[in-house]
Formats: C-alpha cells, structure tokens, sequence
C-alpha cells in the first residue's frame, strides 16, 4: 500500500529517516564511496523539507519511500529508497509506477550516480533517457534522466 507520508510529524520523518540511512549505506557501498551525501540528512532535515513523500508499507511496515518536488507539471523525484530488508521484491517499481500513473505530471527527472546500474536499469524499465552527466563537486558521477508524458 503506498500513501502519502507527513513528514513534519517527528516520528514519520524518524521512520524515513532510518530507511534513507539504511538504504543509503548499501547504494554507497554500491557505488564504491565512504562520504556519501544522502547519509548527512538529518530527522530535522526531514521535517523542515518541502518536498513530498510517499511510503510503501508491507504487512504495515514501512518498507520504501519515494520523495518528491514538483513545480508546474514537472516532477522531479529526489530520493527512492527501499529498507534492505525488502530488497527485491519489486518495491521501487511499484513506487516509479505509482508516480508516473497518479500524478497529473508531463516530465519526470531522475538524477542517480552513473555506476547504479541497478536504479538506471529501473528507471529505464520505466521509459526514462539520459539527457546530462556531470560530476558535482563531492566527487560522484551522476547522470539525470527523464521521461515525458503524453496527458
């Protein structure tokens, strides 16, 4: 079941905070990275963002979450994380899914770092494309992808 999550009530932006730091620290491994931006955002991060979050919950256990910006009819999705624990199970999809056919949206823009295959292989699955590469100033390669929606 995937529902909207309120993230200016404490304990919710507890409970997205502990899947993004265990998420987290599996994608920085993946990625071959000790200083790994995403791990520094705080609970009070959390609460003060602007963004919107969306929670997959398994036997009501929140299991992924997916955080978005969207401005005019462009989303933009900022974080997909998965708690290990649910690792392979089709969680993200569903979440990606999810987005692309509830939102009244006509683009999507992901970023991710280029060695992900696994998030690019998803996204791809998804009808996304490569548009950019750079690398920011903390060192890691990215990509952003898009992909646009004929409503």
């Amino acid at each position: 079941m995937i529902t909207k999550l309120i993230n200016s009530n404490d304990e919710i932006a507890k409970r997205i905070y502990t899947i993004f730091q265990n998420s987290y620290k599996v994608e920085a491994q993946l990625i071959g990275v000790v200083d790994f931006p995403p791990l520094l955002r705080s609970v009070k991060d959390i609460v003060y963002a602007k963004t919107e979050f969306y929670g997959f919950s398994d036997n009501n256990c929140l299991a992924a979450i997916i955080e978005l910006a969207s401005e005019d009819k462009h989303i933009e999705i900022n974080s997909l994380t998965v708690d290990p624990k649910h690792f392979r199970k089709g969680i993200a999809n569903k979440l990606i899914g999810y987005v692309l056919a509830s939102f009244d949206c006509t683009e999507v823009i992901v970023e991710t770092a280029v060695v992900n295959k696994p998030a690019i292989n998803l996204y791809k699955k998804h009808g996304f494309v490569e548009f950019k590469r750079w690398t920011p100033a903390h060192g890691i390669e990215k990509l952003a992808m898009s992909v646009v929606l004929a409503r």
